[in-house]
């Protein structure tokens, strides 16, 4: 039996029973206490009780450092998984202990975020990590909750982009990115750089757009898999959990042969994050809005539909499903009456 002592203006409820940890909390009233030590009584006589302090005594923040650090790493697109989950350490939520996390507690942090401007794959990547976190820390480190993310609603992700490059912006794009510091003075007469500092972002961007390849497939991409005479690099990790091997046209070989060889073996020795950062300003000086990086693999697979069929084209950029690689494909109108007046000519003759 439960022991009910009371301590001052509380009540503290005391449990000391054989095969379990003595366990002691402290209430407002006797009741309450009664009720916790009764519940975890029913517990331990039907074998279903489960240690939660463990859930009570650590947070959030806590909890996805150690994340961070024990399983960031063995995963696809670690980098970028990095960068997101410290971010979500930045928040409010990540003082709260992982006990407290209860369903309201989410909905309210959904709420928040979406109020802020947030899109809703923005928060829902949010609620991904959050998920995997109090999975992970259930069924690895045998926390004694239930997942709140599972009994809230998620928000819905916008409509797919179907963003294009125009020509205009191309050429605005690759001499933001280029180096002009030979014709740039200052006030002060003194020349300065203009473009991207690092040699690789601008052969990143040009080779986003010859192969369709993701930014993580792009940054991972490593010499020793890629084969210049035969024009052809292997991916040896991508999203979808298969290796693949994309054909290099003969821009995107002269690319690579014009790069440096870094120590690191990698073909593009850049950080997800610097990557990003030099490609945000970029556009900035380019005046181009609403470009992201990833809107260049829809304008490269777009590109390569006019050369290859269906099958081949999502050979080429790794998609299984077709329905998701009509999502990246995104013809012009104009295109199209073209390709109609060509093929209504031929006909014709």
């Amino acid at each position: 039996m439960a022991s009910i002592v009371r301590r001052g203006e509380r009540w503290q409820a005391k449990i000391r029973r054989d095969g379990y940890p003595p366990l002691s909390r402290t209430f407002s009233t006797k009741s309450e206490a009664q009720a916790w030590a009764r519940a975890q009584e029913a517990e331990m006589e039907r074998g279903t009780w489960r240690d939660a302090r463990p859930a009570e005594s650590i947070t959030l923040y806590k909890l996805l450092e150690h994340y961070l650090r024990e399983v960031v790493p063995t995963k696809r697109g670690a980098e970028i998984e990095a960068l997101r989950i410290k971010s979500l350490q930045n928040s409010n939520i990540a003082r709260y202990s992982v006990a407290a996390l209860t369903p309201i507690v989410l909905a309210e942090y959904r709420d928040m975020r979406l109020a802020a401007g947030c899109k809703g794959s923005t928060v829902n990547r949010e609620l991904n990590i959050i998920s995997a976190v109090i999975n992970y820390a259930r069924k690895e480190l045998m926390f004694a909750i239930q997942n709140p993310v599972e009994a809230i609603r998620r928000p819905k992700n916008p409509p797919a982009r179907d963003r294009r490059l125009s020509e205009d912006e191309e050429r605005r794009l690759m001499r933001a990115l280029s180096d002009h510091s030979a014709n740039e003075e200052r006030t002060d007469s003194k020349r300065y750089r203009v473009g991207a500092r690092n040699v690789f972002i601008k052969p990143i961007v040009e080779f986003a757009l010859e192969t369709a390849m993701r930014k993580s497939e792009i940054l991972g991409l490593k010499w020793q898999h890629v084969d210049l005479q035969k024009r052809v690099a292997k991916l040896i990790e991508t999203k979808n959990g298969e290796s693949r091997s994309v054909p290099l046209s003969a821009k995107a070989v002269q690319i690579l042969e014009n790069l440096p060889r870094s120590i690191d073996g990698r073909v593009f020795s850049v950080s997800a994050d610097a990557l990003k950062k030099a490609f945000e300003r970029a556009c900035k000086r380019a005046e181009i809005e609403d470009l992201h990086f990833h809107d260049l693999r829809h304008e490269a697979t777009t590109r390569l539909a006019e050369h290859f069929n269906v099958l081949e084209l999502a050979a080429i950029t790794g998609h299984k499903d077709l329905k998701m690689l009509k999502r990246y494909y995104h013809p012009r109108a104009e295109d199209l009456a073209r390709k109609m007046q060509h093929v209504a000519s031929c006909a014709f003759h």
